[in-house]
């Protein structure tokens, strides 16, 4: 059970195994409570043990006196999935005492990775997977572009550690994270790596994947939604649409492109979706240009996709390197460029007329009930008239 309740400055006696435990002890002392761990078992190693946190040995369960001892100064009593006979012990110490007692799932074991998707960015678009990887870690460790204002309730039990990269600024290398993920798994943490869109596009994971196998850590991957389909599809813009585009290719506009390259995304006839490519963006259109791209193809830039600053840019694969340094767009954005562009509007334009005919109906409708009305009150007066003269 989790309760949103003030625990600041109370004693919280916290009853479970070691390893068990080690989340709620962790929320708890991060709510400002005085926690005493009561553990089923062999108490953990110093190193362990979080500061400033009692530890004690679980009595024998006809041992009243020293439960009585153990549980007399508590505020709140939490039972972190023990056994059904230590919960019944705990329940009626609790009740004789007048104590709140509630119980919680024991966390899962350590020493693991989880690779998690964030998405675009906001909380509603993690899936049910990444909330539960979030919600049992013991670290998590965060790039800029994940969901990060609501970190701290997604993972309450969590160490946040922010590793995220800026363009052209890694104040932790790459090599420095997995090995920081890797010694956090190892001393028996369980380990989150939080990273925007899906950690396999242009993420790094299958590097991440590979650094945890070598070093014998477990891992498992939670898919994300990608910002490649996600943030055009918030502009109303489709990466493939019937009769308009049947395929799109992802590319990273980090690098520059090569001649071969641009000419196969020339000829490809479909959509291209290019990440990170703000820096590159000129580079980038006027190489498909002279790879014999058409002047006039549609194209667009989406900027912080699903933020209150989100906006687009629209305009076509010659224009849109001079609009968006008119505009002052930077990253995050997602480039697209294709005739799926053009869909955007035509559905904008769609909309629109839609809703002047509604509105059209809407003052029809009105006019003909005030005719109605006017019908049916000189019918009244007509016959009211009629009835005075006889």
């Amino acid at each position: 059970m989790r309760l949103d309740i003030d625990v600041t400055g109370r004693t919280v006696v916290i009853c479970g195994t070691a390893v068990g435990v080690r989340r709620a002890v962790r929320r708890y002392v991060a709510a400002d409570a005085k926690v005493v761990v009561v553990v089923d078992g062999a108490l953990p190693d110093a190193a362990l043990q979080v500061g400033g946190v009692r530890y004690a040995q679980r009595p024998a369960g006809d041992a009243l006196a020293e439960w009585i001892n153990l549980l007399g100064p508590a505020w709140l009593v939490v039972a972190v999935g023990p056994e059904a006979a230590v919960n019944e012990r705990l329940a009626g110490v609790c009740g004789h005492l007048k104590i709140m007692p509630v119980t919680e799932s024991a966390a899962g074991p350590g020493g693991r990775v989880v690779l998690v998707g964030g998405g675009p960015g906001v909380p509603g678009l993690l899936t049910a997977d990444a909330c539960e990887a979030l919600r049992d870690a013991d670290v998590v460790f965060y790039d800029r572009l994940a969901p990060t204002d609501d970190l701290a309730s997604l993972a309450p039990a969590a160490e946040l550690i922010d590793v995220g990269k800026q363009p052209y600024h890694h104040p932790v290398s790459q090599c420095e994270i997995e090995q920081q993920m890797i010694t956090a798994a190892l001393a028996g943490a369980s380990v989150v790596r939080l990273k925007g869109g899906d950690p396999f596009v242009f993420g790094r994971g299958g590097e991440e994947l590979i650094a945890c196998a070598r070093a014998g850590v477990p891992a498992t991957v939670v898919p994300g939604v990608s910002s490649a389909i996600s943030v055009p599809g918030s502009a109303g813009i489709p990466v493939t649409h019937r009769g308009v585009s049947r395929a799109f290719t992802v590319i990273s506009g980090h690098d520059p492109l090569s001649k071969q390259q641009l000419e196969a995304l020339a000829d490809l006839e479909s959509t291209v979706v290019i990440l990170m490519g703000m820096n590159n963006l000129t580079q980038i259109t006027l190489g498909l240009l002279r790879a014999g791209l058409p002047a006039d193809t549609p194209a667009a830039v989406v900027e912080r996709g699903f933020s209150d600053q989100q906006r687009t840019t629209v305009g076509t694969v010659s224009t849109l390197g001079n609009q968006v340094r008119a505009a002052g767009i930077g990253s995050p954005a997602v480039i697209i460029v294709g005739a799926v562009v053009a869909v955007a509007g035509d559905h904008q334009r769609l909309a629109e007329a839609a809703e002047a005919i509604e509105a059209a109906e809407a003052i029809e409708a009105a006019d003909a009930a005030d005719a109605s009305i006017l019908a049916a009150s000189t019918d009244s007066l007509t016959s009211c008239a009629g009835g005075g003269v006889q």
